[in-house]
């Protein structure tokens, strides 16, 4: 999850780059860009870490079964190819 004082410290630093004579209305920019912010990241479709890590490991997990299969299908068609009796 995207850590909120991240989107804050974001946020703070948009609304210092506004110019001089819009400073006073700095605490509401920031809050602004902040909402923007938190609005636009909540849009996506994020996962957290672990929930990557642990779609990861079911992927790998199931990359190496299906590899085996894989293997054992040709090895049973090699079989049933030396058992078939010529034509």
């Amino acid at each position: 999850m995207i850590h909120l004082t991240a989107i804050d410290e974001l946020a703070r630093r948009l609304a210092e780059l506004v110019p001089p004579g819009a400073r006073a209305a700095r605490e509401e920019l920031t809050e602004n860009f902040r909402d923007a912010l938190r609005s636009g990241l909540r849009r996506l479709d994020l996962v957290t870490r672990e929930e990557f890590d642990v779609q990861r490991c079911v992927l790998l997990r199931t990359r190496e079964k299906l590899e085996a299969l894989e293997a054992r299908v040709l090895e049973l068609e090699a079989e049933l190819g030396q058992r078939a009796p010529p034509h």
